[in-house]
Parts: structure tokens; C-alpha cells; sequence
């Protein structure tokens, strides 16, 4: 029998080291992280045993994500967390034992998304009254969206936000142990803890949190409300987790922030972005490094040089234009104007012309008048975007856009959305042809689910490859020769020669 071991007296960097089955869960739980969780993921394990014993299987859980690449790295955690207390991942959420649903809030429709999905969840439950049923993430951190919860799906068994993702252990357990509907909501935090399980979904490719929270306050958005403020990770942890990362087999890194361009401001030592991304740069084994989301106005030329001068950095940067009429992005509180914009893309294309640029546009903002979403189409036919991110102005209660009393008539917004929905897709079609002939190394990602004998991967710009092959080439980074170009994607034949 192995000797029992006290979580207390355990350093952070051994904990992923250590069998959960000889941490002495008879003693007092730790009261600093991450040792705590990883007692309460102990303690976890002995419910899943029961359930074992009594079901003669493992219990399924199933995580649906919804947002952007910030809440996947928080679901790749969650997953990480429950398969280490013994919980299996189940690919559908009829057959399993725990649904968590990791939710976003930046437009109203993924609210009313997960409200659509909770009645069909009571249903479930009421046939198998065991279910445990989760909801985490930005959704909420929205006052309202919790007291609805309790008053209206009250068969929801777990309730926390943003700021403690990594507290699914102990307030799991807190809920197996009898409480009813566990709510846990943090309206601000300075700690991050980052050094638990995580379960990756690509074996080559990783997110990587160097800040969390928003400073901005764009007058539409409701992301500094429900993520907090701005604080960015000490550079060495960041730069650790990479180097262990690439140890793993990780090729590719992508460093993630609601706004990575003003990284390194709260530190005691502040430190530029662009910094940051020289140091990533020289990890072995990294090959390819990409980062999201830039805000114009924090965009340096420091920054531009670094990713001009660091091959690993990939050719593509998304830059969120939002509107290209400077009378607009004043009252959007975005701190550009048209012409600043259109500066700075100059400035990027002189010193990187390979790179292929994406962006976020609203359409319809109250006060949008025809002249500002001219100026708009404007900046989209200048600029040759990639693709574009398009979305129709949605109003998000505690924020000032939507207390204003000049909202644009539905049809008018549904009328501009399809001019510039055309005007993008003409443009772009277009300018994702340019490589066309040409050969370019591709990442290979999966096989292809369309048609049979083909991988697919993406190209240094993002954009989507699809080509001959087999599973065996996951992984890789194949030199490709583009043969057809597809709008939006190409096909392509891997270069024999240059291999």
C-alpha cells in the first residue's frame, strides 16, 4: 500500500506528478492553489468509484463550448479536471452523467442559444434524475442571468463564472455532497491559476492565457464586465508553460487575450507584447506562433517589427475594424479613427506584405447612419481583407450603446449586413487566391470528413488546406503545392521533392 501524501506539503510543479489515489483526503484541504483543487479532485474520485461500483462503468461527461478561443482554452481545463477525478469524456451529451456548458455573452443570441438547450436538458434529467448539469463562463457573470436561473431552471445543479474556472473540482464536490444548486460567482479576482490538468484537443497545437480581462470598455461590449479587468501572467510562467509544451510535441502556440497588444501593463515590471513574442520565438521546438486579439489602438511599431523579424510568427493577424466611419468609432469608444486604421494597415503590409489580415465588423450600431456604413464598405475594399468576422449590432443590457434611443430598424441592419456580407465574400474570394501555383508550408490538423483519402491542415495565413493523405501525417508541417483555389480555401498536393 503507498504512503499516504499531504497535498500541504507538495510543491505546485509535482502536482502532475502525483497519484490522486495516495492524497490523504482525511486531512484539512489545502487553502492555496493549486493544491487545493487537486485535493478536491481526490476527493472527487471517490464518488466516482461509488458510481463505478454501482453502474459497473465510469461516469461520461460532455462540455459544450460556446465563444471564442478563450473560453475553448477554459473548456480544455474543465475537461482536463474531470478526467482526472475518473470522469470519461462522452462525445454526446444523452449519455452522460455531467453536462457542463461553458458559456459566452457578447451577443444576445448565445444567451437565448443556452436557454434553448436548458429545456431540453430538464428534459434528460427527468429521465435520469442523476444528471449533474453545469453552466460556467461569461454568460454568468450577468446578475440577471443567474437570479433567472435559479428562478426558472432551478434542475441546474452547478452555477460559477469566469474568474474561478479552476474551482470545478471543490464545488463539484460541494454539490455531490448534498447542496443543492451550488453557486459560485466572482465579480473580480487578481489570481490565475493555471498549473491544473488540462486535456488538449490537438496533440500539436495549444492556446496559451497571457492575460485575462479588458480594459477597453467599448460602449457595445459587455467582455470588461463579465471577464474583469486587465491582468497579464508574469512573462516566466507564460514562457514555462511553452517550453513544457513544446516538450509535449506542441508545434504551434497560439497567446491569447481579450487585448494581447497592451500585455504587460499591470505587471510590477511592465513588459511590451512585442517583447513577449521575441522570447516565444526562440523556444525549440515551437514552430509556428500566432496571437489574438489585437486592438488597433495598442498596436505598436515595436510590434510590427518583432513580427516582421520572427519567421515563427505566422503571416495572419486579426485586426477588429468594427466601423470605418470615424464618427462611429468615437461613440463606440474605440479610440481610432478611419484614417489611423488605414495608416496602420500600411504600416503592417510594408513591413510584413505577405500577411494576410482579418477582421470584426458591426453593422448597425444605434446612430449608424447610411454615410457611416459607406465609410465602412470603404475600409473593407481598401484594406482587401482575408475574411470578416461580420455581426449585426446586438444590444447588451449594462452597457451604454444600449441605453441609447437611436437603435437602427431591423430591416435597415438586416439590409447593410447582406450589402456588406456580398461585398466581403466578392473581396475575399479574391484575395485568398494569391498563392495560387505557389508551394507553402501547411500544419496538418485532421482528416478530412468530406472526402475520403484527404487531410486537411492550414497555411502560415490561416487559411484551410485540403490535399491527399492519411492520418499518419497529423502533426506535420508538409511543404504543399496549391493547385485550385476555392474562395475561401484551397486544394492542394504535397511537394514529394520538397520533403
Amino acid at each position: 500500500m503507498k504512503p499516504k501524501v499531504d497535498l500541504r506539503k507538495i510543491k505546485a510543479e509535482e502536482l502532475k506528478t502525483i497519484d490522486l489515489d495516495t492524497v490523504d483526503i482525511n486531512l484539512e484541504a489545502p487553502d492555496f492553489e493549486p493544491q487545493r483543487q487537486y485535493y478536491f479532485m481526490a476527493k472527487c474520485r471517490e464518488w466516482v468509484r461509488e458510481f463505478e461500483r454501482k453502474y459497473g462503468r465510469r461516469p461520461f461527461a460532455f462540455i459544450q463550448t460556446f465563444g471564442c478561443q478563450m473560453n475553448a482554452k477554459d473548456s480544455e481545463k474543465l475537461i482536463g479536471i474531470l478526467r482526472q477525478t475518473g470522469f470519461e469524456e462522452s462525445p454526446q451529451q444523452e449519455e452522460a452523467d455531467l453536462i457542463l456548458y461553458n458559456t459566452c455573452t457578447v451577443r444576445d443570441n448565445a444567451n437565448q442559444k443556452v436557454y434553448g438547450h436548458l429545456g431540453y436538458l430538464q428534459t434528460l434529467k427527468k429521465k435520469r434524475p442523476h444528471l449533474i448539469i453545469g453552466l460556467c463562463g461569461c454568460m454568468m457573470q450577468e446578475a440577471q442571468v443567474v437570479e433567472k436561473i435559479q428562478k426558472s431552471y432551478s434542475f441546474v445543479d452547478l452555477v460559477f463564472g469566469t474568474h474561478n474556472i479552476y474551482k470545478l473540482a471543490e464545488l463539484l464536490y460541494g454539490r455531490l455532497k448534498g447542496k443543492s444548486m451550488v453557486i459560485d460567482i466572482w465579480e473580480s479576482t487578481k489570481q490565475s491559476v493555471e498549473e491544473l490538468p488540462a486535456r488538449r484537443k490537438y496533440a500539436f497545437k495549444s492556446g496559451v492565457n497571457i492575460m485575462y480581462g479588458c480594459n477597453n470598455f467599448c460602449s457595445y461590449c459587455i467582455v470588461p464586465y463579465v471577464r474583469g479587468r486587465e491582468r497579464s501572467r508574469q512573462p516566466e510562467e507564460i514562457l514555462d508553460e511553452i517550453r513544457r509544451l513544446a516538450a509535449d510535441g506542441v508545434k504551434e502556440v497560439m497567446l491569447l487575450g481579450q487585448n494581447v497588444n497592451s500585455y504587460g501593463k499591470t505587471l510590477e515590471e511592465p513588459m511590451s507584447f512585442a517583447r513577449l513574442l521575441r522570447q516565444v520565438a526562440q523556444i525549440d521546438g515551437v514552430e509556428r506562433i500566432r496571437f489574438m486579439t489585437s486592438h488597433p489602438k495598442d498596436l505598436s511599431d515595436e510590434l510590427i517589427e518583432a513580427m516582421r523579424d520572427c519567421k515563427k510568427v505566422c503571416r495572419h493577424l486579426h485586426l477588429p475594424l468594427q466601423s470605418g466611419s470615424s464618427r462611429i468609432l468615437e461613440q463606440m469608444n474605440r479610440h481610432y479613427t478611419k484614417e489611423q486604421y488605414l495608416d496602420l494597415v500600411e504600416r503592417i503590409r510594408q513591413a510584413v506584405p505577405e500577411i494576410s489580415l482579418t477582421t470584426d465588423i458591426i453593422v448597425g450600431f444605434p446612430g449608424e447612419t447610411e454615410e457611416d456604413f459607406q465609410e465602412t464598405l470603404d475600409v473593407v475594399r481598401k484594406v482587401g481583407f482575408d475574411s470578416a468576422f461580420t455581426f449585426i449590432y446586438s444590444k447588451r443590457t449594462g452597457t451604454p450603446a444600449a441605453a441609447r434611443e437611436d437603435q437602427i430598424p431591423e430591416e435597415v441592419v438586416k439590409d447593410r449586413f447582406e450589402r456588406l456580407l456580398k461585398t466581403v465574400q466578392q473581396i475575399a474570394s479574391q484575395v485568398c487566391a494569391r498563392d495560387l501555383g505557389k508551394i507553402r508550408d501547411v500544419l496538418v490538423e485532421s482528416v478530412n470528413d468530406h472526402q475520403e483519402g484527404y487531410v486537411s491542415g492550414r497555411l502560415s495565413s490561416n487559411l484551410l488546406v485540403h490535399f491527399p493523405g492519411d492520418a499518419s501525417l497529423i502533426g506535420q508541417i508538409l511543404p504543399v503545392k496549391l493547385t485550385e483555389a476555392k474562395g475561401f480555401y484551397y486544394m492542394g498536393m504535397v511537394n514529394k521533392e520538397a520533403v
